[in-house]
């Protein structure tokens, strides 16, 4: 079942996360994820949370996610991402099939 990586970054080193931002790609397709939002337009629409830039992510499984997020590479590169953004990110695994509700 797919699994989606949720993330809110604020770069507060846009020079440093760069770095961050142009090896990214590379680590995520070895696991098989593909972007499905890459800090586009954000609309709240309840509550108080204020996205700075919202990337989501999708992992053919959970385990894809989480080997993506654990691998040697990443690792070092999310010290990248520690040194230049703040950031807080969820994995979430999706429905098998979309569920209407009545």
């Amino acid at each position: 079942m797919p699994a989606l990586l949720i993330a809110d970054i604020d770069v507060k080193d846009p020079e440093a996360y760069a770095k961050y931002r142009t090896a990214n790609p590379d680590i995520v397709n070895q696991f098989g994820g593909r972007y499905i939002a890459l800090g586009g337009a954000v609309e709240v629409l309840e509550g108080d949370w204020h996205p700075a830039r919202t990337i989501v992510i999708e992992f053919p499984t959970m385990e894809d996610l989480k080997a993506f997020y654990n691998s040697e590479a990443y690792v070092e590169l999310r010290k990248i991402r520690w040194a230049s953004a703040s950031s807080r990110m969820v994995a979430i695994e999706t429905l098998p099939e979309p569920i209407d509700r009545p």
